[in-house]
């Protein structure tokens, strides 16, 4: 469900249902520049998804892996296209805005729309998002007969079958271990230290999946040379976030409740305006068994938009912070009951968790709670995951391709292949079939 300032409206998946959303809400012009930007952009999509992120890796061995294995599907994508379309693929690795701007898109709406999507997928707006991504995205969303896939058991049932492809192939995942330390020895990433003392030695590498802010905490500062230092230091962030976890009665609300809602309050200050954007998940529609019988539980939160200045040298146990809590989070509230509905109560929810920006950096471990880099297409480029230490990688939002969960499970395979052979790769590739 999408609650925009023009109305409210159920956001359908597949090419046509928009449509008839974008003819009530938004008129007839801007289900014209709709149909002229998927038939820009779908075409470009082949060439888009030809490559399999899978199939990257940090070294020559992409030659093989990528380059030789995939060329004939690309080669066919791109002679479909034509020489406009190929001409058009040449914008993958600009930003999205750069296509919009080229079709002459006007529709205010259909403005405000992309940019929402490009800012829900990667925390910034169109004009700061790769076409690639963008384009990626609006194939698996507006192309016939796709459809949206759920996990059974919610977003934590991916979680455990990763662990248990971790442990099949005999990997050991150590939780409560606070790493305080990457250790370095004659410029080599030798191990990691725990907060207990003990020391865990690198047989291979060491990997990091934390921001390149906290990385570099974790390293002695005279290891790392100034110049990756100033980078990373020069980086602007995205900002951070509000939660509101709630746990209530399913008796009195709506028996047709979707599970996803997004709340837009106003267009005018932009999409990554603070206060503006909602985000409202209830998983207990799809999966009731996450929560009591009888029970929903319902995730809210503002997508990377809460300035951590409001929040910097509060005192989590004082009652100034939790006036601040209570202040901030109202917005998410009003979001709640406006998808829910009047058989919502919020004076009746048995569970209420608000999240900040702090919680954002104690639990997580991030820097200043950020969402992660702000770099914009065009502009800047992410870092890849090789660093001035030998045997010391990076992965995550820090890193190439970036911001949101599919670019940030690709940066991890990308470190994941780069550690294995040639050989090992390709065969990974071959057991599932891409």
């Amino acid at each position: 469900m999408v609650y925009v300032p023009e109305g409210e409206f159920l956001s359908r998946i597949g090419p046509t249902e928009f449509y008839k959303d974008l003819e009530k809400y938004a008129g007839p012009n801007a289900v014209q520049e709709w149909k002229k930007l998927l038939d820009a952009i779908l075409p470009l999509s082949s060439a888009a998804m030809a490559l399999p992120p899978l199939s990257i890796r940090g070294d020559f061995g992409v030659l093989s892996t990528a380059a030789a294995r995939y060329a004939p599907s690309l080669l066919k994508s791109f002679l479909q296209m034509g020489p406009q379309g190929a001409l058009g693929a040449t914008k993958l690795l600009r930003p999205f805005s750069e296509i919009i701007d080229s079709l002459e898109l006007k529709d205010p709406f259909i403005r405000n729309w992309v940019d929402l999507l490009a800012f829900l997928l990667a925390g910034v707006k169109s004009n700061g998002i790769l076409s690639a991504e963008m384009i990626y995205m609006f194939a698996e969303w507006y192309k016939p007969g796709c459809s949206l896939e759920y996990p059974l058991h919610g977003t934590g049932a991916l979680v455990d079958a990763l662990v248990r492809g971790l442990q099949k192939f005999g990997g050991r995942l150590s939780l409560r271990s606070h790493v305080e330390e990457i250790v370095v020895e004659n410029n080599r990433a030798t191990g990691v230290k725990l907060r207990s003392g003990q020391f865990i030695r690198a047989k291979k590498a060491v990997i990091s999946n934390a921001s390149m802010w906290d990385t570099s905490n974790l390293l002695p500062k005279e290891v790392l040379p100034k110049s990756y230092l100033d980078r990373i230091n020069t980086t602007p962030q995205c900002e951070s976030f509000m939660h509101l976890h709630l746990g209530f009665d399913a008796e009195c609300i709506k028996k047709d409740l979707g599970i996803h809602h997004i709340v837009v309050n106003d267009w005018s200050g932009g999409v990554d305006a603070d206060q503006n954007v909602v985000l409202i998940s209830v998983p207990s529609v799809l999966s009731p068994d996450l929560a009591p019988p009888g029970k929903h539980l319902l995730h809210a939160y503002t997508p990377g938009t809460e300035p951590f200045e409001l929040w910097k040298g509060l005192d989590r146990r004082s009652a100034e912070y939790k006036q601040l809590k209570a202040e901030r989070s109202e917005v998410m509230w009003r979001a709640v009951e406006r998808a829910l509905g009047p058989g919502f109560s919020r004076e009746k929810c048995e569970v209420k968790l608000v999240g900040t920006p702090l919680t954002h950096k104690r639990f997580l471990r991030r820097n200043r709670g950020t969402y992660g880099p702000a770099i914009e297409a065009g502009k800047n480029t992410f870092p890849g995951h090789s660093t001035p230490i030998s045997q010391l990688y990076c992965c995550g939002d820090s890193t190439f391709p970036g911001i949101g969960v599919p670019a940030v499970a690709a940066s991890g395979a990308i470190v994941a292949n780069s550690l294995v052979s040639v050989s090992q790769h390709s065969q990974l590739l071959d057991a599932i079939g891409i």
